[in-house]
């Protein structure tokens, strides 16, 4: 399209080049006043009409082309940025492993796997540990202690019979991981059958946190 219009652009200026041409050649032939030399540089001016013209229309298309490879060069540098892929645990990105964990979490536990991703990762426990031991220890988000007090770990204290009470879900989840990390992680009790040494009177503890780390894998 702007091939074309160039073309048209140019075509109409070697009319006009033509039409001087055309009356050169009149105005010699009937005057007999204009001289050859006289002719010959009203021929140099229209070729320069026609040069400037051309040059013109050259600018104007390298400015089009200067003006799209700049686009294009933006384009490449802020493309990048949008397929960034940031892998926080075992090859998810935060997003995915939020994801993973909501897709067990029930009761007044659903939904809140993005919370239990961050704080675990940010305090450096396993999201997938402190999720298992939340779901164990509160019928997976229906107990009594996690539903009244947001107590989501079994953590003995007060305000809620002989149990710790927090006065929000967010800070219940926060509480049970800083508690975890602070008092198991932090000693180095960091697998599952270290932190139920101490965590809990069964012996079967660990086994069922194992048992839900798998079906939380498996999802």
């Amino acid at each position: 399209m702007k091939k074309s219009k160039q073309i048209e652009q140019l075509g109409g200026i070697i009319m006009m080049v033509a039409v001087l041409m055309i009356s050169l050649g009149i105005s010699f032939q009937t005057s007999g006043k204009t001289s050859l030399k006289d002719l010959k540089i009203d021929e140099v001016a229209a070729k320069g009409i026609a040069t400037n013209a051309s040059q013109v229309i050259d600018k104007k298309e390298n400015k089009e082309v200067s003006k799209n490879l700049s686009l294009n060069e933006v384009e490449m540098e802020t493309a990048p940025a949008s397929v960034l892929r940031i892998e926080v645990y075992q090859g998810m990105t935060m997003e995915e492993l939020s994801s993973k964990l909501n897709k067990s979490l029930g009761g007044i536990l659903a939904g809140h796997g993005k919370t239990i991703a961050e704080h675990s990762l940010k305090v450096g426990a396993d999201p997938y540990v402190v999720t298992a031991i939340m779901m164990h220890e509160t019928g997976n988000g229906t107990s009594r202690i996690a539903n009244g007090c947001y107590n989501f770990g079994g953590q003995k204290g007060y305000g809620c019979g002989a149990y710790k009470r927090y006065n929000s879900v967010d800070e219940g989840l926060t509480g049970m991981i800083d508690n975890l990390y602070n008092n198991y992680y932090a000693h180095g009790l960091t697998t599952v059958e270290a932190i139920g040494s101490r965590y809990a009177e069964s012996g079967t503890w660990p086994s069922m946190i194992n048992w839900y780390i798998g079906q939380i894998k498996a999802k």
